[in-house]
């Protein structure tokens, strides 16, 4: 195994990473930022008015996403180790 396999291994499991979090982050993100628009406009300024809609719509992400991740972590861990022989020598 050369230090490029293990670099292309890491790379490969970095970018499942990124995608996965990426996912489930990203509408998150846009409720927050659509919460934070109505408060900024209506000046009210309750802590629970950002937090719950953040908070439902990742756990919709992860129900919804979730099984699409764990197939990629599954077919990616599934591919290393059918590459085992061949990563080895």
């Amino acid at each position: 195994m050369t230090p490029n396999d293990i670099g292309d291994i890491f790379t490969s499991a970095m970018y499942i990473v990124l995608i996965v979090v990426v996912a489930i982050i990203v509408p998150s993100l846009i409720i927050g930022l659509i919460v934070s628009t109505f408060q900024a406009a209506t000046q009210i300024n309750e802590q629970t008015l950002s937090f719950l809609p953040r908070l439902v719509v990742t756990l919709l992400a992860i129900i919804g996403l979730g099984p699409w991740a764990v197939g990629m972590v599954i077919d990616y861990t599934r591919e290393i180790y059918m590459n085992i022989p061949f990563l080895i020598g």
